[in-house]
């Protein structure tokens, strides 16, 4: 073989019009922004191995748009090739005599090893990129930060939630390659709908999407696992002048288990004890309006058809309906809101707003329930709403107690913003919570006393308390019971504030 034969001439025939033909504006505009991507990826090196800055526009830029860049670039690069091939076959002037590759020449040697060496570091590179970019976008802060305005609900309640240590995807995306691809197309919808402003406010929740509770909620919460009985103290204050405190104490009848005596009691044994199923039809897309219920449990053999008694028999049973799990109670398990008076009264009893000033809740629940247009202008006017109703109403108590309303206002501007967003249509009451009933409907959709068995009218859903609760205590100042059971001493009278032109 000589030298001009070093390279098999098919090989030769092919390579010969990619090597000659890069020299074209598209393939050089490639290389460019290679190049660049490349070289702002080795300044970014030492910190690439690190943790995502909080700032999410600043991570766009590194794990999202550098990546785009570097692979648009290597994309870039053949195409312009192909581009100018297919140019130069149209003028016909190929194929033509193209100069021999011949690796004895020094040139295409530097070439080839150049291409060789370029490559391993694209791989290197592009590999980097792509596992830091993957990354990124299963992280809470892309889910939460980067569509600002449109996840700022869901992402500030997530951050007071009891799963703020969950990661999004983790009941969000499913595990495996069909979910991450099901996700990231679904992504790409939803980018296209934040950059041309077309989606809804508020953000509807997703109900058909959800994930089933058993791929989710119960790879930590087990069903064998439920607890028997839990102790509930609700706090609870008045809009007298004393901001007059309360508690009632529930013993909660969780039931569950898979055997036992609990198995088929309480909450979680009734609906979803061993043999037990429901399935239920809802009448809209929100499942808050249920007319149907179907109910078996096989160990037993029981099977009851309930309807609501003023509804169309034939038309409900056409309704969708859908098999109960933990999702259908708690709907909000971590994007939870609260309304004023629930969130007032947590503020109270945790000592953030002070009970010696008169009038307390009553005044911060009306300001709370004020139309305020952004964030800005609610951080700005609430805590000047409660300072001026002291500072004018009330200038001796005022006088005494300047930092404790200071503090209480700041207070209400955080409840307001962690639970209003005008910029999303989301306010007081948005997103109903199905757990209990005093603040949304809750077990009463099903448990209305409207739903009877098509088969026996006499037998309804129940909506006996003591079902699901026992009443030990119902809006005392100083339940017994809790001192009694040592877990709490009964709390002291407290002196009822003095305001302005009382003796």
């Amino acid at each position: 073989m000589n030298g001009q034969t070093s390279i098999p001439d098919r090989l030769r025939a092919w390579l010969a019009p990619y090597v000659y033909f890069s020299n074209n504006w598209i393939s050089l505009v490639g290389v460019v922004l290679v190049t660049s991507a490349a070289v702002l990826w080795l300044f970014m090196l030492p910190a690439a191995f690190g943790q995502e800055s909080e700032n999410p526009y600043l991570n766009i830029i590194t794990v999202m748009a550098l990546p785009a860049t570097f692979f648009a670039g290597l994309i870039l690069v053949p195409v312009g090739q192909l581009l100018r091939l297919r140019r130069e076959r149209r003028a016909g002037r190929y194929p033509g005599r193209l100069p021999t590759l011949d690796l004895a020449s020094p040139h295409l040697r530097r070439l080839l090893l150049f291409l060789i060496v370029t490559t391993v570091a694209n791989l290197m590179i592009g590999g980097q990129l792509t596992y830091r970019s993957v990354h990124y976008m299963e992280s809470v802060q892309f889910c939460g930060t980067t569509c600002h305005t449109v996840m700022k609900p869901e992402h500030t309640s997530y951050q007071n939630s009891p799963h703020s240590r969950v990661e999004c995807v983790q009941c969000h995306i499913g595990p495996g390659a069909s979910w991450a691809v099901r996700s990231k197309i679904d992504g790409i919808r939803q980018v296209w709908a934040v950059l041309v402003g077309d989606y809804s406010r508020p953000i509807p929740v997703p109900v058909k999407d959800l994930r089933p509770a058993r791929e989710t909620c119960e790879q930590c919460h087990w069903p064998q696992k439920f607890a028997y009985n839990k102790l509930r103290i609700i706090d609870k204050f008045a809009d007298d002048e004393a901001n007059t405190r309360s508690r009632t104490v529930l013993l909660m009848r969780l039931g569950g288990g898979t055997s036992g005596p609990h198995a088929h009691s309480g909450i979680h044994g009734a609906h979803l004890g061993p043999g037990v199923s429901i399935r239920y039809g809802h009448a809209d897309t929100a499942r808050q309006q249920i007319p149907r219920i179907l109910y078996t449990n096989s160990n037993t053999g029981r099977s009851v058809e309930y309807i609501a008694a003023d509804a169309n028999r034939d038309a409900v049973r056409r309704l969708p309906t859908r098999e109960m799990d933990c999702m259908d109670c708690h709907n909000r398990p971590t994007h939870a809101f609260d309304l004023p008076e629930r969130a007032v009264d947590r503020a109270l009893a945790e000592g953030l707003i002070s009970m010696s000033l008169p009038f307390v809740k009553k005044q911060a629940v009306e300001i709370l329930k004020q139309a305020y247009a952004s964030e800005a202008e609610a951080s700005a006017k609430i805590p000047a709403a409660l300072d001026m109703y002291y500072r004018t109403g009330q200038p001796a108590v005022y006088a005494r107690n300047a930092a404790t309303v200071k503090q209480a206002g700041e207070t209400l501007a955080a409840i307001w913003k962690r639970n209003v967003f005008p910029e999303m249509k989301v306010t007081w009451g948005t997103y109903p919570n199905n757990i209990g009933h005093t603040d949304f409907t809750g077990c009463f959709r099903c448990h209305d006393e409207k739903n009877v068995s098509v088969a026996d009218q006499s037998v309804k859903m129940t909506q006996d308390c003591n079902t699901c609760h026992s009443l030990l205590a119902m809006e005392e100042p100083s339940p017994k019971i809790l001192s009694e059971l040592g877990i709490e001493e009964a709390l002291p009278t407290e002196a009822a504030p003095v305001s302005d032109g009382a003796k």
